[in-house]
């Protein structure tokens, strides 16, 4: 078996355990992916925080690290803003190696060439403060409900997809409003 197909079933049966980890408020993980989201590079906080070593976290995916509890809808928004070629910002609950979670306050941009083509996404993610992680936790749990009832994950997924815009447009915001009205300054 392939290393890297070890690593990916090694994933697999991560199961959360439920203890947090944090990280320094000074500290930044850094990640930038290709096109399709596999990591071509991961800084020193990012392996000490997740678990991994730099070369397990090379040419994996970077869904890697999706934690169980969130759901499928935010990352739908997130790579659909950022192929648009936008950056965003997002509270999102990551899955180390050993089962552990950690909460990051991340923001995604793409990467350009010298041409203004893009070739690939670049990932800053800070440590959150309490209330933020609190707040999208109580969203996130609705939104993967909803997704769990569905037995077609596509169906569960536009369902609740479709649940998360109808939040926004009742409070009259974009996503990134809403994130940055939960962020303290």
């Amino acid at each position: 078996m392939s290393e890297y197909r070890a690593i990916v079933l090694e994933q697999r049966a991560v199961l959360p355990t439920g203890v947090e980890r944090t990280f320094g408020r000074e500290e930044l993980i850094v990640s930038k992916t290709d096109l399709t989201g596999n990591i071509t590079y991961a800084n020193e906080v990012f392996c000490r925080v997740s678990g991994y070593q730099r070369d397990e976290l090379a040419g994996q995916n970077h869904n890697l690290i999706r934690h169980p509890d969130m759901p499928r809808c935010v990352f739908k928004l997130l790579w659909e803003t950022i192929a648009n070629e936008k950056e965003i910002f997002a509270y999102v609950k990551n899955l180390a190696r050993d089962g552990a979670h950690y909460w990051v306050f991340a923001h995604i941009t793409p990467t350009f060439n010298a041409q203004g083509k893009v070739i690939g996404y670049h990932s800053n993610r800070r440590c959150p403060d309490r209330a933020p992680i609190e707040y999208f936790d109580g969203i996130y749990k609705q939104l993967k409900q909803i997704e769990d009832r569905h037995p077609d994950r596509r169906e569960g997924l536009a369902a609740s997809f479709n649940h998360m815009v109808g939040l926004l447009n009742q409070v009259g915001v974009s996503f990134d409003e809403l994130v940055f009205a939960q962020t303290p300054r």
